[in-house]
């Protein structure tokens, strides 16, 4: 669906069901160059399980208008004007990779409006090497290459996906190059600038969840360490033999994991 926010076209998938904001609200945060198409699966289980759901597009992704914004902070600011525009008090935020520190951000700065937070693919700070920055900012495509091969487990590389006919590389490869010009860089930038995670993870005052894959090469889980030990209330699920993308090498791993962690 489509609403307005801040005076932008924003669109969200709501999981096949009509948005109701009087249902358990949960909000679905996207992480680099990717859009709500990520979230197909968990998106359309919570929609026809009693909640209300948004698959945000974030600005300047997928189908929603204006410039990508340039830190977590206005992203997860942006997230909660979002809330405001669909009349919902207070909602869970899951978010996968940059998504996960818009939700960590949100749940920290604004803990009356989310209820619980999912950190899919996480690690705090969340570093980015310089040549990929540098490649996403001439919009290279080896920035895309990059991303797409460091974002899956190696066996992922190589076939196997449990989902029959579907090549985790060639949709990942796909999908980013979906990405408007300069978006990946900002997402980048925002990631690698990001430095009150640890600051803000001690005020989150919600149940606090996170999904890791064993073999992210991207966001390894030695990396989230410092931010495990900070959140108040956390619990940790591991899926093994899960790279970064874990919504595609694992979509039913990480749907039982989110039904666990929110339902």
């Amino acid at each position: 669906m489509y609403f307005d926010v801040n005076g932008k076209r924003v669109f969200a998938a709501t999981g096949g069901r009509p948005f109701d904001p009087s249902k358990p609200c949960v909000v679905f945060v996207h992480g680099t160059g990717m859009d709500h198409s990520i979230w197909v699966l968990p998106a359309r289980w919570f929609a026809h399980h009693g909640w209300g759901v948004l698959a945000l597009d974030l600005p300047g992704h997928g189908r929603s208008a204006g410039e990508p914004l340039d830190s977590i902070e206005a992203i997860a600011d942006w997230v909660i004007a979002v809330l405001d525009a669909q009349g919902v008090r207070q909602a869970a935020l899951a978010g996968h990779s940059m998504g996960s520190l818009v939700a960590l951000d949100a749940a920290g700065r604004h803990p009356e409006r989310v209820s619980t937070a999912v950190l899919i693919g996480t690690s705090f700070p969340m570093p980015v090497n310089d040549q990929l920055l540098a490649a996403a900012a001439d919009n290279d495509h080896l920035a895309l290459e990059m991303l797409n091969i460091f974002g899956h487990a190696r066996a992922a590389l190589t076939g196997g996906n449990e989902q029959i006919g579907m090549w985790n590389p060639g949709m990942g490869m796909r999908l980013l190059e979906r990405a408007r010009p300069g978006a990946i860089h900002t997402d980048l930038s925002a990631c690698n600038d990001y430095q009150t995670g640890l600051e803000v993870a001690a005020r989150v005052q919600c149940p606090t969840t996170l999904i890791v894959g064993d073999k992210d090469l991207m966001t390894p889980p030695r990396n989230a360490k410092a931010l495990i030990a900070a959140l108040p209330r956390v619990q940790v699920m591991t899926l093994a033999g899960s790279g970064h993308s874990l919504f595609n090498e694992k979509p039913d791993a990480l749907l039982d994991a989110l039904i666990e962690a929110l339902a």
